[in-house]
């Protein structure tokens, strides 16, 4: 069983809590405003915003008012800022949160029975469950994640959550089963036998048993979960991002497989970090006693 969380009033999580400088980090943050698209919250209204903090890109579903179930916009506006992050080399990690109480309470059934599909042809459920991503991306969870909300956090490299955060696939209450990943990413998330609970209950955990299991990386208290989730970012920030990248692959490539496959694959990645510029520039700044300045190639 993982440690129990350090005890402290304000954040409940095994981070440290003195944020590591990140020269990287610039001011002001941006907010990326793509073609706005007409949902079921009112014409020209963003139902996923996209904000550029620095190296750090913060995605945000935006339908408090529906808890945030993905519907077909959530599910093209959050693949199309994707697109966006991905394809920026200023941008090096991100972090998916969510407005209001609920992080998401899964598939938007309003929008499945009017005939519009919630699935993308790339990313498929949310625009991001099939999403071929190459950067980390972490999951700040602050209330309810059930069903498609589970998958999506699934669908992230890290968790952070708050005390107010809970977590389950209740599909079989419904003679349905959780289609978008979670049957296969919760096993390899914990243990077996406890992702059958989940899956055949249908009953929800609690962020402190999440985090007891090792779903959830860090907690934190209600409403500071975007920062505690932006202090791990920063301290994946700071390292070199090629480096962060081809490690992040090597993880989820080696996984399951033997020891043979693990060494052919790590060394398919080393030889992509060894030929770029960072890969100099780390023992130079040791050796000069200065940090290093990623160019992330």
């Amino acid at each position: 069983m993982a440690q129990q969380p350090t005890s402290s009033k304000k954040l409940k999580w095994s981070l440290r809590r003195t944020p590591l400088p990140n020269r990287h980090l610039k001011r002001p943050w941006s907010r990326k405003r793509p073609k706005r698209l007409l949902s079921n919250k009112g014409a020209n209204t963003l139902v996923v915003t996209y904000e550029k903090r620095g190296n750090i890109g913060l995605f945000t579903l935006d339908r408090p008012e529906a808890r945030n179930a993905v519907s077909h916009e959530v599910s093209t506006e959050l693949e199309s800022h994707l697109d966006d992050f991905e394809s920026d080399d200023s941008m090096w990690v991100g972090i998916l949160a969510a407005n209001g109480p609920v992080f998401s309470a899964g598939a938007d059934l309003k929008s499945v029975s009017s005939g519009k599909g919630i699935e993308t042809p790339k990313g498929g459920f949310a625009g991001l469950v099939r999403y071929p991503r190459s950067k980390p991306l972490i999951a700040a969870v602050d209330g309810p994640a059930l069903a498609g909300g589970l998958e999506i956090v699934l669908s992230c490299d890290l968790v952070v959550a708050s005390s107010a955060a809970t977590f389950g696939i209740p599909e079989v209450k419904r003679s349905l089963i959780a289609g978008a990943g979670g049957l296969f990413r919760l096993p390899a998330a914990v243990a077996r036998n406890v992702a059958m609970e989940l899956a055949l209950t249908g009953d929800p955990i609690s962020a402190d048993r999440a985090f007891q299991l090792g779903l959830v990386n860090a907690l934190c208290e209600p409403g500071s979960v975007v920062e505690a989730a932006t202090e791990l970012a920063n301290r994946i920030a700071v390292n070199a991002p090629v480096a962060v990248r081809e490690s992040r692959k090597v993880v989820l490539e080696t996984h399951g497989k033997s020891d043979e496959d693990g060494w052919d694959i790590t060394r398919e990645h080393f030889r992509v970090v060894v030929k770029t510029e960072d890969f100099k520039e780390g023992p130079l700044a040791f050796v000069e006693k200065r940090d290093p300045v990623w160019k992330g190639r």
